[in-house]
């Protein structure tokens, strides 16, 4: 206020001072509430792909690179896959690396969640019928198998 008084501010009026004021913390306060929520988002139950879609959405704006990016992906990642990533043989090292192998390792898990359900359920149970739940009989004519 002294300088604009002074006329030495490269503002012309208060309401232009304000003004730059209320952008200048706005796009602080905006990147903070981007890196809040950096440090908070957790895949929890969605898919790695939904954890990443959204990971990356606040990413953007945060002013996050390289390796506190990576940190912070990892910290929200499901602690299973990101266990079994960074006990690989060879742990990723990028981000693209680290969102790709997680992917993979998300999609395997699932499936073979999957199937063990599956398997669960069409078990054979002792004493009991040797055909899974709901089946017809495996053998068609001439002893194959259908």
């Amino acid at each position: 206020m002294d300088e604009l008084a002074k006329g030495e501010s490269e503002v012309e009026s208060a309401e232009q001072l304000f003004t730059k004021i209320r952008n200048d913390f706005e796009e602080t306060s905006e990147e903070e509430r981007k890196i809040e929520q950096l440090r908070t988002i957790e895949q929890e139950e969605r898919t790695c792909n939904e954890y990443i879609q959204e990971f990356k959405k606040v990413a953007k704006g945060s002013s996050y690179e390289g390796r506190p990016l990576i940190k912070e992906f990892k910290r929200g990642l499901n602690g299973a896959i990101r266990r079994k990533l960074a006990e690989a043989e060879e742990p990723p090292t990028t981000i693209g690396e680290w969102q790709e192998r997680a992917v993979r390792l998300d999609k395997n898990q699932r499936q073979s969640r999957t199937e063990k359900r599956v398997l669960e359920r069409n078990a054979v149970r002792p004493g009991g019928n040797a055909q899974p739940r709901g089946e017809g009989s495996y053998r068609g004519k001439g002893g194959q198998i259908t």
